[in-house]
């Protein structure tokens, strides 16, 4: 499982080093693309298959699937680590997420998400307040946290 936060820069050839405790999870070869809020979300291919196997269950005939699909797919790309441990973050991904130098790393669960740190900031300090009412809007069980 991923977790934690990490800063790191990227480079003027849009390669980011990844955090090393994150390398083995996501294996040699690991799926990059689109995240919901202008992020970069990375899988690896265990999660990413589940991921599309949801999505190829969705209905075509809805407007809304097909465009999510679409967004979703179009923007991912196929990576993997070089000697050092980064990552080349096409440019298209570098833009959708408006990178550029430094960025987050943070762990969610089955993925890593790849934010400008002006983007991370930003969603950071507009949600830190709101924390318990997400929790008591999301969760109807007590879960001990």
């Amino acid at each position: 499982m991923f977790m934690g936060e990490y800063h790191h820069n990227i480079d003027n050839k849009n390669r980011l080093i990844i955090p090393a405790k994150f390398r083995d999870e996501l294996g040699d070869e690991f799926i990059i693309t689109r995240g919901i809020e202008n992020c970069v979300y990375a899988y690896s291919k265990e999660s990413w298959q589940k991921i599309v196997s949801q999505l190829e269950m969705l209905p075509f005939t809805k407007k809304d699937a097909r465009n999510f699909v679409r967004f979703f797919l179009s923007g991912a790309t196929m990576a993997e680590f070089d000697k050092q441990g980064r990552i080349n973050i096409t440019s298209p991904l570098i833009t959708y997420a408006n990178i550029l130098k430094e960025c987050v790393i943070i762990g969610v669960g089955n993925r890593l998400e790849i934010w400008s740190n002006e983007k991370w900031n930003e969603f950071f300090n507009n949600n830190k307040d709101q924390l318990s009412d997400i929790a008591e809007n999301l969760f109807t069980e007590n879960l001990n946290l």
